[in-house]
């Protein structure tokens, strides 16, 4: 199962205990993903356009708690007109008077992400969203979830304008208000564990990008030194270089910080890095007579 499929389990087993909840819930299902069909005989049914079984029982579920609807069962013109006094209509955006406590909107949020709402694999990217047909109702999910000081943005992909959110944190923070506690901490944990793998990656990098740097010097160190030897020969530098030319041929694996302390006296890491660089620069000049 995806990591979206998992969110929408947790969501599908969570029912508000207040009614006013479950109505804000019940009321984000239908505005997005429920339909009401005529049959034949004239006769109307209520039902929910969505490949996930769990999505609709719980649709099906909170119908029978807020408005005692059997889904069995068909309803008459008169029964579905009042139905939709209740709830809105179904083409619009939710009535705010559904949303007008914080524990609604929660609930709202929810019911939406069931319907239209899906989420990437948190070990390849971050990216929440939802696909919505109208405007007006992306609108109104993006103002919804402003109200948790949480950014989303639109954009118009083919005939669909999806509200988004790319931020990790923030993919967090609209898990929480939707109270998928589970999934909220199975993303957090793949979170951390990609910031330490990272990290660790960053600091691999470094480390061998400087070894390599190292290497490098040492090898063109050792290089101009033999040259020096071979054209110029270490009796004709002065002592403190020729001593220098000696111990770096001799160890030419060895830091600069640790080839100091093979003097007698020892010196410091400038003051062998200034007599290798010394032989560098003679080294380069003899090249160029």
């Amino acid at each position: 199962m995806s990591f979206s499929g998992k969110v929408k389990d947790e969501m599908c087993k969570r029912i508000p205990s207040a009614r006013h909840c479950q109505m804000a819930e019940l009321a984000a299902l239908l505005n997005f993903c429920g339909q009401i069909g005529r049959e034949p005989d004239g006769t109307y049914t209520i039902g929910f356009q969505t490949e996930n079984e769990s999505v609709v029982r719980k649709g099906f579920t909170l119908l029978k708690k807020v408005y005692n609807i059997e889904t069995e069962l068909p309803l008459s013109e008169a029964e579905v007109q009042g139905f939709l006094t209740k709830i809105g209509n179904l083409d619009e955006p939710v009535s705010f008077l559904l949303l007008k406590n914080a524990c609604c909107k929660r609930a709202f949020l929810r019911g939406a992400f069931l319907s239209v709402g899906s989420m990437s694999d948190p070990e390849k990217g971050y990216h929440l969203e939802f696909v919505c047909t109208e405007e007006a109702k992306a609108k109104q999910l993006q103002e919804v979830i402003a109200f948790f000081d949480i950014e989303s943005k639109i954009i118009l992909r083919k005939k669909y304008y999806v509200v988004y959110l790319k931020e990790g944190s923030a993919i967090v923070d609209l898990l929480n208000v939707c109270e998928a506690t589970l999934s909220l901490m199975d993303l957090e944990n793949t979170r951390i564990l990609k910031e330490v793998r990272n990290s660790v990656n960053r600091r691999v990098n470094c480390e061998t990008a400087n070894l390599a740097k190292t290497v490098n010097a040492a090898s063109r160190q050792i290089e101009d030194i033999e040259y020096l030897r071979d054209h110029y020969g270490f009796q004709n530098l002065p002592e403190n270089l020729r001593e220098m030319a000696e111990i770096r041929l001799e160890n030419p694996d060895t830091p600069l910080k640790d080839l100091g302390a093979l003097f007698d006296p020892p010196i410091g890491k400038s003051g062998a890095n200034h007599r290798l660089r010394k032989l560098s620069e003679l080294a380069e000049k003899i090249r160029l007579t």
